[in-house]
């Protein structure tokens, strides 16, 4: 009889950890807010803008391959396509490139497509190529995570990444991960501004830090095991407990009566 009330005993302990310790879908679920058809406007026009120490890939081309030649550094371009590795440089700290034959160019602050059009309007203005056409490209667009899923290094390909898409290029969030203080980290004006992003509600897409830029951080914490929840789960949850704290102290006052 004992055996069996000490059986009980272990059985009513086991489900009453497991059941406070359980995450409940309002700690995990993404865009809880959101329903079918909803609708919620972007800003799709963003582009990421150029920054001290980004490193940047631009080619000129022209239909006279050896005119086009000392304005790119590194391997060469032929009439059929890139040769080699090529077109790397990198912004200084105040914000410059030095561009072959040209020189010193200002480009912090300036979006690839806006520095493509400078860099073609110089080299025709300055009688250099008359049919210049100039590519521009981001070198070093990547988003770094820190904390509880690991450190972990992404590279945007299209310069163009959300806070969403970023979570889903990481493999995602293991349900351990807090949801709701997940911060994004940026240089802004030579100083580190940190915002915290609720993926769980919509309002993270009206967030300044929703667009990603190149070398934003994103850092991620676990739950505090020792802090109680703080949200109800469902009804039967509770219901669930309650039973089982039920069960756990007839077992107790059956077990001291014996």
């Amino acid at each position: 009889m004992k055996v069996t009330t000490y059986r009980s005993l272990l059985i009513a302990l086991i489900a009453l950890a497991g059941l406070t310790s359980c995450i409940t879908p309002r700690q995990v679920n993404y865009l809880q807010d959101m329903h079918h058809g909803s609708q919620i406007e972007l800003e799709n026009k963003f582009q990421a803008t150029i920054c001290p120490y980004d490193e940047l890939n631009i080619f000129v081309f022209s239909s006279d391959e050896m005119l086009a030649r000392p304005f790119n550094i590194g391997g060469g371009i032929t009439n059929m396509g890139l040769a080699g590795r090529q077109g790397d440089y990198l912004v200084d700290v105040n914000g410059n490139i030095q561009f072959p034959v040209i020189g010193e160019i200002q480009v912090s602050g300036m979006t690839r497509l806006e520095l493509q059009d400078t860099l073609t309007a110089l080299l025709k203005t300055g009688g250099y190529l008359s049919d210049a056409v100039v590519m521009v490209r981001f070198a070093n667009f990547k988003i770094f995570f820190l904390g509880a899923e690991g450190g972990k290094v992404i590279t945007i390909s299209n310069e163009r990444c959300t806070f969403l898409e970023a979570l889903a290029l990481s493999g995602d969030l293991s349900l351990y991960t807090s949801r709701d203080k997940i911060a994004v980290m940026r240089e802004v004006d030579g100083k580190m501004v940190m915002r915290y992003l609720d993926p769980r509600s919509s309002s993270v897409f009206q967030d300044p830090f929703f667009m990603l830029q190149q070398n934003d951080f994103i850092i991620t914490q676990k739950y505090n095991k020792a802090t109680p929840r703080t949200e109800a789960g469902q009804l039967v949850s509770w219901l669930s407990i309650g039973l089982s704290v039920l069960t756990f102290s007839t077992t107790i006052i059956s077990l001291f009566k014996k």
